[in-house]
């Protein structure tokens, strides 16, 4: 019997650029360090706001990487599809505390809306056009990495949300220098804590679908049944469900009811084909049955 620690592992998309995911971790950290600095001197809650946020972004940056390590561990007895999830898991937490850090920006902005203080504009729009060049670059080096992976979602979701917190804090910081209207700093504030909200929100919802084990939005599954039914020697599919362990790794499972008279080995061999060939799925299980076979409910 095969030893489980040595099968081969599908590398998750996420793996493939964990280098592009810690350089950019690094630029991030080494930016947060002037920007705490610079909100502080400068009195900006924008600043401040955007620190927040770019804090946030280092710790769900290193998380992310810490994910991808974690998830490249090869399966073993306990974990017997390996360590995929943690990338998921990395993904929640990403966008809990984004949704968390939005709503306390908002409510900071509140409070200084009842008495805004003197903001140094001038230092605030060069500490935030640092910040707005680093993101930038951020988003450059994730955005193609971003298409095939949750983990990596969430990561380039976090530089996103700090390159439109940078932005707006440059917005506030030339209004503020040009008119002294120092209302600028929380209205702009708020404005970047509402928009961060519907982008973070799908990713909460497509990483709690992947731990809920529901389809995956790649897969037609009605299109994968009719597909598997029309195999030659196919008599119907039931009980067919498709999940993914982590972004662009699925798993299904299957009952094929096969024709009376046809070879098992060979239907296996194009089933598992036809899978993989045109709906990228990896993981297969398939019970073969024959017809007039029960096996009580049957599900799908």
């Amino acid at each position: 019997m095969e030893d489980i620690k040595t099968q081969t592992q599908t590398p998750s998309a996420a793996s493939r650029h964990k280098k592009n995911l810690l350089i950019v971790l690094c630029l991030s950290g080494t930016y947060l360090i002037a920007e705490v600095i610079g909100g502080i001197l400068t009195n900006s809650l924008a600043l401040l706001a955007d620190a927040a946020h770019m804090l946030t972004d280092v710790v769900g940056l290193l998380l992310a990487f810490i994910a991808i390590k974690i998830g490249e561990r090869k399966a073993d007895s306990s974990r017997t599809y390996g360590y995929y999830r943690t990338e998921i898991l990395a993904a929640v937490i990403n966008a809990v505390v984004l949704l968390g850090i939005s709503m306390y920006v908002l409510f900071e902005a509140y409070q200084r809306f009842q008495n805004p203080p003197e903001v140094q504009s001038k230092s605030m729009l060069i500490v935030a056009g640092i910040g707005l060049l680093v993101n930038i670059a951020g988003m450059m080096i994730l955005r193609k990495d971003s298409e095939g992976s949750l983990n990596m979602k969430g990561a380039y979701f976090e530089v996103l949300s700090d390159m439109l917190t940078s932005v707006g804090v440059m917005i506030a910081g030339v209004v503020m220098l040009m008119t002294g209207w120092y209302y600028a700093d929380p209205l702009i504030s708020a404005a970047i804590g509402l928009l961060i909200f519907p982008r973070t929100w799908r990713l909460l919802k497509e990483a709690i679908n992947v731990l809920l084990e529901g389809t995956p939005k790649d897969v037609d599954i009605h299109g994968l049944r009719q597909s598997l039914e029309q195999v030659p020697g196919v008599e119907n599919v039931h009980d067919l469900h498709v999940w993914s362990l982590t972004s662009s790794v699925n798993a299904m499972s299957a009952h094929i009811v096969k024709q009376n008279g046809i070879a098992q080995n060979p239907l296996l061999k194009q089933l598992t084909e036809e899978t993989l060939n045109n709906f990228k799925i990896h993981h297969t299980t398939f019970q073969i049955e024959e017809e007039g076979y029960e096996e009580g409910e049957v599900h799908l």
